[in-house]
């Protein structure tokens, strides 16, 4: 009898598995997100920002879930469509956030948890971000770049002028537009009262020609901190922002520690006397990149002192992939416990995104979690007992755990993606590590098709990270699990100047990007194909941003590829230090200005080896991407090998910022992945398509 239930089982099972499906390009429509996870003040409840596609208008819809540290279901709190941010009053009787009418600025809301309907709290021209609960819970402060003068009658259109006068060196930011310099962001502050019927009287707390972030209050409400760079023109010099703090009640700012370095992510401890804060000192001579570091400080007495300088690896970071969610972000501020000994905080180690648990006397480090996965956003209960993380892997697009900071143990909360990935048939990559050109050792993640069949070479796209100082890693990234799923072997390794392996193999490329790490990426190729895992004639390369820029350079170094799509890239050096949104060039990467050192920007630039490229290659462009602008990436490249007779196209998406991969509109993320895998199709697999010839 036995033997017949388990075969009945296993017959169970594989009928199961026959009927399970691929992932494909186009189910980004069926994707949920969570976001900023917000654990109520007693440990009982979190709420979350919660993101689906709506496919009707091509957008995103974000509303607010809640639920139950014990179990249970989660159920709407809002209906959105563009409901964020959700921040509880300190008693959990109220929820703050931030809701959006469709072509207006958002405005801060209030919803009470015991019933009711959520009711605005401000109404000012530009609108409320960032929402911060004073202690006492009678307050909000919140920033704005809302000026006195909206408030005054307006005259008519025809009498502005829309000519701009640029005097600044950074005047436009990507996803942004043009950067407005008469409007900084500034602190605004709310009363919440009781009950009430209409929105309160926003108050301005801070003035003048600079910005203002990283709001933080004092334990009793009296004041409130925040972070400036009060220097107008700060491009060129070395990062900095100083502490600061003002009077809730009204008053002139007051500096309250200053280090070379740019002070983030403030957070005081319990009795208010201490704040912790991460930066990366800034050296001389300049490194590409700096590691960050946890310091704490006692206000107004003493020396900041860096609790994480023996632990070389990214503090305040994590993995990165596609499908981090497209709206509503999150916070990962460090968090005190409740005795103010020991300070929470995210990690990156080796592709994975851990919290780690602090002591601030010694600055010893122990793991509050394990495991392959990436934290990408958690909040703290009010004694920080419990803790609420948004966690992906890489067959999971994120969930709600629940952290319990004592046993280090995780419960799941949520399972938004259940349906339908218990639909699809994903697998889990390989890691790997293997030995480059010098001995240095390289960890690389391997996406085999779902039902690999370890007798066949498989055709290989290597896929290269942006950054070039970030990290791929043990997170959901859609464009492998498609491009598996079309039959590829997916190689996508950490080459030298990746983050999560400590400051020194960070900062190897230093004036040799693009180049040895280059070298990184071709014995990862090797390595795989010594394996016997992959056909070395059937070889693909594609990238986006520091990645396009070494498919540039890959396809100008070797003509091993069979095809390459190089995506929001760079071919000359020149020309983007001159076009970029941010000027950040200088001496961490090159060592001078292009006209003072031609040579170097010259022999790094992809461009230069344009006459050596014989690889069929597509570019795909964002038309309003200003952190690479196509001007000087892929519109050369393309011009250039046309130029020479190579196959070549070039697809460029409308409207689209440096940020089509990971938040452009649904439909053009979906176009993007058919048409980097349709090029690679025809010149790999021999694919049968017209789309990219002449007509």
């Amino acid at each position: 009898m036995l033997a017949r239930v388990t075969l009945l089982f296993i017959l169970c099972v594989a009928t199961q598995a026959a009927d399970k499906r691929l992932i494909t390009s186009a189910d980004i429509y069926n994707f949920h997100w969570v976001a900023d996870p917000q654990i109520s003040p007693d440990g009982s409840r979190v709420a979350f920002t919660y993101v689906t596609v709506n496919a009707k208008k091509d957008g995103y819809d974000t509303s607010l879930y809640i639920v139950s540290t014990s179990g249970g279901a989660p159920r709407p709190l809002t209906s959105g469509p563009r409901d964020t941010t959700p921040r509880w009053s300190p008693d959990g009787s109220r929820l703050a956030f931030l809701r959006a009418p469709e072509k207006d600025p958002p405005q801060i809301f209030i919803l009470p948890m015991n019933g009711g309907e959520a009711r605005p709290l401000t109404s000012i021209p530009k609108g409320a971000t960032n929402p911060v609960w004073s202690p006492d819970g009678h307050s909000i402060a919140f920033s704005s770049t809302t000026l006195a003068k909206d408030n005054e009658k307006k005259k008519d259109d025809e009498d502005k002028s829309d000519v701009r006068v640029i005097s600044r060196a950074v005047y436009r930011a990507n996803g942004q537009g043009y950067v407005d310099p008469e409007r900084p962001s500034h602190i605004w502050t709310v009363p919440v009262p009781e009950g009430f019927d209409a929105p309160g009287k926003a108050v301005q707390l801070t003035t003048g020609r600079f910005s203002e972030s990283d709001v933080t209050w004092s334990r009793d409400s009296a004041k409130i901190f925040f972070t400036s760079n009060r220097d107008l023109e700060p491009y060129y010099k070395s990062p900095a922002a100083e502490l600061y703090s003002v009077p809730s009640a009204g008053g002139e700012p007051v500096s309250v520690l200053k280090i070379a370095g740019a002070i983030g992510n403030i957070a005081l401890d319990p009795s208010g006397s201490r704040v912790t804060f991460v930066t990366a000192l800034n050296r001389e001579p300049a490194r590409s990149h700096e590691q960050a570091d946890l310091w704490v400080a006692t206000l107004g007495n003493g020396a900041p002192r860096n609790l994480t300088t023996k632990f070389d690896n990214d503090i305040n970071s994590g993995a990165g992939g596609d499908q981090a969610p497209p709206r509503g972000g999150g916070q990962t501020k460090p968090v005190w416990a409740k005795d103010s000994r020991f300070i929470y905080i995210n990690a990156a180690e080796q592709g994975r995104g851990n919290l780690k648990r602090i002591d601030a006397e010694t600055g010893a480090i122990d793991d509050l979690t394990t495991g392959n996965h990436n934290i990408y956003s958690w909040s703290a209960s009010a004694d920080a007992s419990r803790l609420a993380l948004a966690v992906s892997d890489s067959t999971n697009i994120g969930d709600i755990y629940l952290l319990n900071a004592a046993s280090h143990s995780t419960t799941r909360l949520t399972s938004v993606n259940e349906k339908l990935f218990s639909e699809l048939k994903v697998s889990q990559p390989e890691m790997i590590w293997y030995d480059s050109f010098d001995g240095k050792r390289i960890q690389a993640w391997v996406q085999f098709p779902p039902d690999r069949d370890p007798s066949k070479k498989y055709p290989l796209i290597l896929n290269i990270h942006g950054g070039p100082h970030a990290a791929y890693g043990y997170v959901f990234d859609h464009e492998f699990h498609y491009m598996a799923a079309k039959g590829y072997a997916v190689l996508y390794p950490n080459p030298r100047g990746s983050t999560s392996y400590g400051q020194d193999f960070a900062n190897l490329i230093q004036y040799r990007y693009p180049g040895d790490d280059y070298k990184d990426l071709m014995a990862g190729v090797d390595a795989l194909i010594h394996r016997g895992w992959v056909d070395p004639d059937k070889l693909a390369v594609t990238g986006g941003s520091g990645g396009g820029v070494l498919t540039n350079w890959a396809i100008g170094h070797t003509d091993r590829f069979k095809a390459a799509v190089s995506q929001r890239s760079i071919a000359d050096w020149r020309d983007f230090w001159y076009t970029s949104d941010f000027a950040l060039f200088q001496m961490g990467w090159f060592r001078s200005a292009p006209w003072e050192d031609e040579a170097d920007f010259k022999a790094r630039s992809p461009i230069t080896y344009i006459d050596k490229i014989k690889t069929p290659s597509l570019f795909i462009e964002g038309e309003s991407d200003m952190r690479t602008p196509p001007a000087s990436g892929g519109e050369q490249m393309f011009r250039g090998l046309k130029y020479r007779h190579v196959p070549t196209a070039m697809v460029r998406f409308p409207g689209e910022t440096h940020e089509l991969s990971r938040s452009g509109l649904p439909k053009h993320r979906v176009e993007r992945l058919d048409h980097i895998v349709g090029w690679i199709d025809k010149y790999v697999l021999g694919a049968d398509s017209k789309t990219y010839d002449v007509n």
